[in-house]
């Protein structure tokens, strides 16, 4: 089974950056298995919804709405993944959740395939 802790969140002003970190272990992750890290966030009254993902190879997806913003990355050894936050703006406030789930590639965006989550990490865009 893998578990999974986000962590990181806070209060930034708008234009600001923030990163944050998802700690991933057991299970295919320790395994050296093939399967995605993706971050989603849930806004108060909207629906959860997907932000960006990274394969166990570092191939790397993004939503629209954070493409040149936003960088996910990882590092191997600690089984960590990162979420680096640029150019923050209020409509990126929400609950950001971490995610793993098993393969890779289609349905990365898809949170109903992520097998594992952690609790979340809230973040704050306001001056």
């Amino acid at each position: 089974q893998v578990r999974v802790a986000e962590s990181g969140g806070g209060l930034v002003q708008p234009g600001g950056s923030l990163t944050l970190s998802c700690a991933a272990s057991g299970g295919i992750v320790n395994s050296y298995g093939v399967y995605d890290v993706g971050w989603f966030r849930q806004a108060p009254g909207k629906e959860r919804e997907f932000v960006t993902a990274i394969s166990w190879n570092s191939r790397t997806y993004y939503a629209d709405s954070v493409k040149g913003r936003f960088t996910i990355y990882r590092t191997d050894a600690q089984n960590k993944v990162y979420l680096q936050m640029n150019s923050l703006k209020p409509e990126d406030t929400a609950v950001y959740y971490c995610g793993v789930r098993r393969g890779s590639g289609p349905g990365y965006d898809d949170g109903s395939l992520y097998e594992s989550w952690g609790h979340g990490t809230a973040v704050t865009v306001s001056s």
